[in-house]
């Protein structure tokens, strides 16, 4: 770990992200109850935000993955970031005012998920420039420790700061953390340099979706990551915080569900450092069905500790997920194709998360809160199971293991 730690840029990467997931620790809890709080505001509104994101995300996605291949991934990072930083502050700045206008809402949410669509295939893509190949699991495992840290502190002092001064003040330091990340990033473009092609963009990205469908394990795994996000993201954006105001204290009782899950992340990304499955994804996958039990505690809430340490182990899962699926992209996709296929990767996956923000609440009125989570426990169960099912996946392992 010293040999990575001693390298600058990699060194500097760290700071970075420790900023920007600062930041990111108290978007989800300031957004979730200054809508909810807000004249007008409600659960649907805030699934409704949330859902065209998303959307905006998948719609670049593809291009995403082109354009950090195509113009270099450091680059494309820093300057995502900082775009993305950017239209966070001006919406930060009219809930300081007491109301935002449907229009702005539209603008900068559909401007922060565009840029979050070049984002993430720009940072799929990203370690091997930092460090050797060697390393790339240890170095995967540190960033999420290190950002998982931040996310941890960014949840506490967000529940706080929303809980008595109100969300403007944690919007703001949000959005002003993707900014410095994004500078600090951009300070380090030289790292990856555009790449020389003759072909188009749209040939570009054809040949990185026939380099995605040659992994059969990746496409099923993502297929069925769709589902299981679909229901994880109505459970903990929309139903979440409703059960909190309704059972609880509102934003400090959801704030301390949240830091649960985030110290599973810190734990997770330990274990990431050191643990090498011989069949990864069969791990990954049976680690899984923790999000179903996860999502069926908060179905009845009878204890808040109880849905904190469900929250707990699936933090735990989704950071050995982040060291362990990100290493394998890294080390049996072709570098050149990196980008593209995590864009692919971050589409499948994300794919059906708008539809889960946009039913959770309507749903919820029509069925109950119990048996809407209940459904989507199920789904999740089923969706994760149905994986193992299939050789490629059960029996993946790394190339220069098998």
């Amino acid at each position: 770990m010293r040999e990575i730690l001693a390298r600058p840029h990699y060194r500097r990467f760290l700071i970075a992200r420790f900023i920007s997931n600062f930041g990111n620790g108290m978007g989800p809890i300031a957004l979730a109850f200054g809508i909810l709080h807000m004249r007008g505001g409600s659960a649907s509104l805030l699934g409704w935000l949330l859902g065209i994101q998303t959307i905006a995300m998948l719609c670049m996605s593809p291009m995403g993955g082109v354009i950090a291949d195509k113009f270099g991934r450091v680059r494309v990072l820093g300057l995502m970031d900082i775009i993305g930083g950017s239209a966070f502050l001006v919406q930060a700045y009219f809930f300081s005012t007491g109301h935002v206008p449907t229009a702005v809402f539209v603008i900068v949410n559909v401007t922060f998920g565009l840029s979050w669509g070049v984002f993430w295939p720009a940072f799929g893509g990203l370690m091997p420039a930092l460090v050797d190949e060697d390393d790339l699991q240890k170095a995967n495992s540190t960033n999420q420790f290190v950002a998982n840290i931040a996310i941890i502190s960014g949840t506490a002092v967000g529940g706080i700061l929303v809980s008595t001064i109100g969300s403007t003040l944690a919007l703001t330091i949000d959005a002003a953390s993707f900014i410095i990340c994004g500078a600090i990033v951009f300070s380090m473009r030289h790292l990856t340099v555009s790449a020389e092609s003759e072909s188009s963009m749209f040939e570009d990205l054809r040949h990185g979706w026939k380099v995605f469908l040659s992994f059969r394990w990746i496409v099923v795994i993502v297929a069925a990551f769709g589902l299981i996000v679909m229901c994880w993201a109505a459970a903990e954006n929309i139903l979440g915080p409703l059960i909190s105001l309704k059972n609880f204290s509102g934003a400090k009782s959801w704030s301390i569900v949240l830091s649960a899950e985030a110290v599973g992340y810190v734990v997770g990304s330990i274990l990431g450092m050191r643990i090498k499955p011989k069949y990864p994804m069969r791990f990954l996958m049976v680690m899984t069905f923790s999000v179903s039990v996860y999502i069926y505690s908060m179905a009845n809430p009878l204890q808040l500790w109880m849905i904190a340490i469900c929250a707990f182990v699936w933090g735990i899962t989704l950071d050995l997920w982040g060291a362990i699926w990100t290493t394998a992209l890294q080390k049996e996709v072709p570098r050149d194709s990196l980008s593209r296929v995590s864009a692919f990767d971050g589409m499948g996956s994300l794919s059906l998360r708008p539809l889960g923000l946009a039913i959770a609440a309507p749903l919820a009125a029509w069925l109950g809160i119990t048996h809407t989570l209940e459904i989507f426990a199920l789904l999740s169960a089923v969706a994760t199971g149905a994986t193992l099912l299939v050789p490629q996946v059960r029996n993946m392992q790394f190339s220069d293991n098998s």
